[in-house]
């Protein structure tokens, strides 16, 4: 097989690292092929912050809650840049609009998550292993004032690098003939979408226990209504198990509370400098 599709086919999170230091010139190769990657208008609105102080990983894996963050030597933070786009324009008196509108934004972050997926790979092909790390989301303010982040600039998500204690296998992924689709979506039936997440977790049984049981009711509850919560803590209990999809939307990522921060992500990320979050009133 190709060696790069090898690389990409094989890739696994990685959550347990030696104490080995990455070398500058390992770093260094990882970061060019990161400004290397695809970007709109060949702009790159994105900045990286290179951490390796040991201070500062511990103050990060305390603010992701991830204990593991600790043992790893490197750790890439990108973020969207428009402050740096914005004083380019202002020095070229040139109109610049991006922090207000939506598109830029859009094309913004896509490019910040391209730069970080390179520097994903290039990693991997160097011997290296890594994980994304998603919760820098829920602590833009934190992370802001961590890394003295200007207006403008926004952290989306992290890379965790270093060399691998141990190797993880690929996970099992939704085979192509689910989430690919030719010239047109196909609208799979039920019988076959759930024969196909079933077979993704490997039949994935969680014994249910009160608590379970209680949250995801309030979860339910709150998003679809009473009688919905019923249903679905009664299934839960008749099966005498709680189903992956319960978990992740009722348990892990509970959809209650995803609904009711969003207008406190919205402010923060208009105080951050991204005002196309703003809310505007018809004049």
């Amino acid at each position: 097989m190709n060696k790069t599709l090898q690389l990409l086919l094989g890739r696994a999170s990685c959550r347990a690292f030696t104490k080995r230091k990455v070398p500058a010139a390992v770093v260094k190769n990882i970061i060019e092929a990161g400004i290397h990657a695809p970007t709109g208008g060949n702009l790159q609105p994105y900045s990286i912050v290179k951490i390796e102080k040991r201070a500062a990983i511990n103050r990060l894996a305390k603010l992701c809650g991830q204990r593991f963050m600790k043992t790893a030597p490197l750790h890439l933070v990108f973020c969207i840049d428009l402050y740096r786009l914005k004083r380019w324009a202002k020095m070229e008196s040139a109109p610049f609009s991006a922090d207000r509108a939506l598109r830029p934004f859009w094309i913004a972050f896509q490019d910040t998550v391209i730069c970080a997926q390179n520097m994903c790979t290039a990693a991997d092909a160097l011997g290296l292993g890594s994980v994304y790390i998603g919760p820098i989301f829920d602590r833009i303010p934190e992370i802001r004032k961590m890394c003295h982040l200007p207006k403008g600039v926004v952290p989306v998500v992290s890379l965790v690098v270093g060399y691998p204690s141990m190797r993880p296998p690929p996970r099992k992924r939704l085979e192509a003939k689910i989430v690919l689709h030719n010239e047109i979506y196909r609208d799979i039936d039920d019988k076959e979408l759930l024969a196909a997440y079933s077979e993704k977790y490997n039949g994935f049984k969680r014994e249910i226990s009160e608590k379970d049981l209680e949250t995801l009711h309030r979860v339910c509850r709150r998003v679809h209504g009473a009688a919905f919560a019923e249903k679905s803590v009664n299934g839960a209990k008749r099966l005498g198990f709680v189903n992956r999809a319960q978990v992740y939307f009722g348990l892990n990522y509970q959809a209650d509370r995803l609904l009711l921060s969003t207008p406190k992500q919205f402010k923060i990320l208009s105080k951050a400098g991204l005002s196309c979050f703003l809310s505007r009133r018809k004049s």
